[in-house]
């Protein structure tokens, strides 16, 4: 494991944290953070790729407007993310996540996965970037991005009680993208992350298992 200094085609200078395979590795993957930073629960997820033999990278995207951003999953920390999230243009952090593609593509076909504002992410770079698939997990706003679909396979994994993302608008993705594969648990948002209130192991689980084999079928 280590961190890594990487340079978008903008020019912007950013860190990321690198997760690397035993053995050659058989692509890539991008993990795409929380509005919390690249944490330890991020840093974690790229280790449980690079475990299952990918090389895992999770790029620093609030590095472009605050630099080693960390945040706990408390009061103070959903303020500061949502902040940071407000500032952070679309437009920046699809630039700093080509620069992360391009960092693991010698590994072979890279894909994505990102959580809640990652999520949001992971879509619109199955929509302008250059990867070979994508997992989003809980991605809040993906509803108002639904002029462009990914050019990708998407899988889709989010709770049925989730208090940010309600069903319609989990209904209105599939509409308008029905090539995607999609998830329902019984769960709230951030199942995934075992630091939040919201955690619901069997679902994170088998959530994981789900983006593992499907990204066996697409990224190797």
């Amino acid at each position: 494991m280590s961190h890594l200094q990487l340079r978008a085609a903008d020019g912007n200078e950013f860190s990321a944290y690198l997760a690397r395979p035993e053995g050659a590795p058989r692509g890539g993957i991008v993990v795409v953070q929380e509005i919390f930073g690249v944490n330890a629960h991020i840093r974690r997820v790229a280790e449980q790729y690079a475990a299952q033999g990918w090389l895992a990278i999770a790029p620093a995207l609030f590095d472009r407007y605050q630099r080693g951003v960390e945040l706990a999953y408390d009061a103070a920390g959903m303020q500061a993310g949502i902040a940071l999230m407000a500032k952070a243009a679309d437009a920046g952090a699809l630039a700093d996540l080509n620069a992360a593609v391009d960092a693991v593509s010698h590994a072979g076909p890279v894909g994505m996965v990102g959580y809640c504002w990652g999520g949001r992410m992971t879509w619109l770079a199955g929509c302008h970037a250059n990867i070979a698939a994508g997992v989003a997990y809980y991605g809040g706003g993906i509803a108002q991005l639904l002029r462009d679909v990914p050019r990708c396979p998407m899988m889709f994994h989010h709770g049925e009680h989730d208090g940010h993302i309600p069903l319609a608008d989990v209904e209105q993705i599939r509409r308008a993208f029905p090539a995607g594969t999609y998830h329902l648990y019984p769960a709230g948002h951030g199942f995934n992350c075992s630091e939040r209130a919201d955690f619901e192991p069997a679902s994170a689980r088998l959530a994981f298992e789900r983006s593992v084999e499907f990204f066996r079928k697409h990224v190797g």
